[in-house]
């Protein structure tokens, strides 16, 4: 009888720890680790006073938690006493052990508020938390009339799955300025990131200004504007003006690291070499092992062939490595955080292969082949990076021809190398393709801005960044990252951020097992609007349609559309008019008129619309039942 008690009692509070979704009002991402609903609600007052312990780093949570009530609402918040306070923000006097040092309790009771935490890192994240309960509205920057501003109550314990939960901005294939920056770092905090990895060198842009090599941004921060699809540019002439791009100044970079640091977010700099180097090698055509790279420019996104232009370093010239010195002492000195990553990817070795200096370094140091000269390469940037105290981090290419002793593995090509090197001892982070990419498609290439693959949110909310396999002390944890050769502004960085980094962030924060996909999506569908409210743009791709094309027998087109979403309908024309629910509804293949020009569907839940409205040229159709794999 004692345990038939126990289970349902069990039972009972399961129903109250899974509480969120529409019936409750309650869409949190990401999903804490426990939360109980209680029975009414708080109601924010006309005067909001907010009590926290003194400590060093509360007065970021405070600035933060002020604002955020106080711009939509209208209401006047300040910080009072602890005996007659609204909000009350404490710091443990005794660590909670099952909290660690970004967890946090939030309790919300029709009296009042309350945040625990055992360092300031938890209280702002339990706040992002208590935002998220509050009416929508709350997210806009202009006062809002006629809202109830009211939060559940509830009781939340909550803390990180993974410490690294990192999202990568590409602000050298497309220059973002540090006011853009600032706003992404906005953006990825209320989902509880806290790694920023900038990507500052590349091919297209050199974006860190280091003192003494001016020429890496007077000439490596800029190339030609080109709009369209990026690797297939024409080659620039020789009187386009080279002015599209920019660079970050060296107090830009401190402005953008304290930002971070108020919103508890790491900034990673990543220096890619020794490939991706074209910015530096046009900047200084000695660091190349090829002659005539004096007449090179930095790419304007035309397609550069393996045998056309060397964007490498030297590996064995000793001027690359005193280069490298002069870069990362500076680098150092920038960004606090412990760890710098040196890139390490697509290394092209073609030019390698024609030169004697290499040639001749691989007979002195008894290398076998350029796996190996990538190594040695790779094993003397670690020595430099923790001359400067950091750690040495690298794409998982640098385990080719073999790891540098220290080195920590971003792995991108899969899980696979991510799991070999914690084999090996190593610390790793992974972001594979399969999962993490957000410069990846959407939807159907009909309807997305084009690039070489797909990534939907269903398959993004799969990210599983702990194998089975390895020691999860060495899994850091994951990392989605934004390659921006074809985002040419911040409005489309969102875009492609969101949802899938609601989805990456889930994966990185929340136990594994309280993942379930049509929970997360229920509760994204209620941050779209609340992304409304605050301005910001996503890609609402998930409900739209996917289109499979083939050829009947008889030579006919037929279309097979399918959705990520269940319970949705599927209205079609092919008349050029716009379909809406009293059109032809979707339920099997339909083939494409004899002389239709035009496929235009849209997505319904009842009677509702909850997709964008799809043209598809049958020319694309058509071209469609020729390719595999869509």
């Amino acid at each position: 009888m004692k345990k038939i008690y126990g289970l349902l009692i069990l039972s009972m509070f399961s129903i109250a720890v899974f509480a969120q979704g529409p019936a409750t009002g309650i869409a949190i991402i990401p999903e804490p680790v426990s939360l109980t609903v209680g029975q009414g609600h708080f109601n924010l007052p006309q005067h909001v006073s907010i009590w926290a312990s003194r400590d060093s780093n509360m007065a970021e949570v405070i600035t933060f938690l002020k604002e955020k009530l106080s711009v939509a609402t209208g209401r006047q918040v300040t910080s009072g006493s602890s005996s007659g306070s609204t909000i009350r923000l404490l710091i443990n006097r005794r660590a909670d052990t099952s909290l660690g040092d970004e967890g946090y309790r939030l309790s919300v009771t029709p009296a009042h508020i309350e945040i625990r935490a055992n360092q300031p890192a938890g209280l702002f994240y339990g706040v992002q938390t208590l935002v998220q309960l509050f009416p929508k509205e709350i997210e806009s920057p202009e006062p809002v009339a006629h809202v109830s501003w009211t939060a559940p109550c509830v009781e939340i314990l909550d803390y990180p799955r993974f410490q690294w939960r990192g999202l990568m901005l590409d602000v050298a294939r497309h220059f973002f300025t540090k006011q853009e920056v600032e706003q992404y770092i906005d953006q990825m905090v209320r989902y509880k990131f806290n790694v920023l990895h900038m990507h500052l060198t590349d091919d297209q842009g050199w974006r860190i200004q280091i003192m003494g090599l001016p020429r890496l941004t007077q000439v490596g921060a800029w190339n030609v504007k080109k709009v369209g699809y990026f690797g297939t540019f024409s080659i620039p002439a020789a009187d386009e003006p080279r002015n599209f791009g920019g660079f970050y100044t060296q107090q830009d970079i401190r402005d953008i690291v304290e930002y971070a640091r108020e919103r508890f977010v790491n900034i990673l700099p990543e220096v890619d070499v020794p490939g991706h180097s074209l910015a530096a090698v046009v900047s200084y055509p000695e660091l190349s092992c090829t002659p005539g790279a004096d007449h090179y420019q930095v790419s304007s996104g035309e397609r550069i062939r393996e045998d056309s232009i060397d964007n490498t370093l030297d590996p064995s010239n000793p001027k690359v490595y005193a280069f490298l010195d002069k870069v990362l002492t500076q680098v150092a000195e920038l960004f606090p955080f412990g760890y710098i990553h040196m890139g390490g990817d697509e290394c092209n070795k073609y030019f390698w292969n024609k030169s004697d200096s290499v040639k001749a370094l691989m007979q002195r140091e008894g290398l076998q082949n350029m796996d190996q000269v990538q190594s040695y390469f790779e094993k003397k940037v670690e020595q430099i990076v923790e001359s400067k105290g950091k750690k040495f981090m690298g794409w998982d290419e640098i385990l080719q021809g073999g790891l540098a002793p220290d080195a920590v593995v971003m792995s991108w090509r899969g899980m696979e190398g991510g799991i070999q090197a914690a084999r090996m001892g190593h610390e790793v982070v992974m972001s594979p393709t399969t999962f993490a990419y957000l410069d990846y498609m959407q939807g159907d290439q009909a309807i997305e801005p084009r690039v070489y693959s797909t990534l939907t949110l269903s398959k993004a909310y799969e990210f599983e960044p702990l194998p089975d396999s390895v020691n999860p002390k060495l899994i850091l944890g994951g990392q989605a990252n934004l390659w921006t050769e074809q985002v040419y502004n911040m409005r489309h960085a969102e875009y492609m951020t969101w949802p899938r980094g609601w989805a990456i962030s889930e994966c990185l924060w929340s136990p594994r097992e309280l993942r379930n996909w049509d929970d997360f999506l229920s509760r994204a569908e209620v941050h779209f609007g609340r992304y409304d409210e605050a301005e910001i743009k996503y890609a609402p791709s998930v409900f739209d349609p996917k289109f499979s094309v083939t050829r009947t027998a008889g030579g006919d087109l037929q279309v097979e559309m399918s959705m990520e979403v269940k319970g949705l309908d599927l209205y079609y024309t092919f008349d050029n008019s716009f379909p809406d629910q009293f059109y032809p509804k979707y339920s099997g293949p339909v083939i494409v008129p004899k002389d239709a020009v035009m496929l235009k569907v849209i997505s319904y839940r009842g009677n509702t619309p909850v997709g964008r409205l799809i043209s598809v040229p049958v020319t694309e159709l058509q071209r469609k039942s020729t390719r595999r794999g869509e």
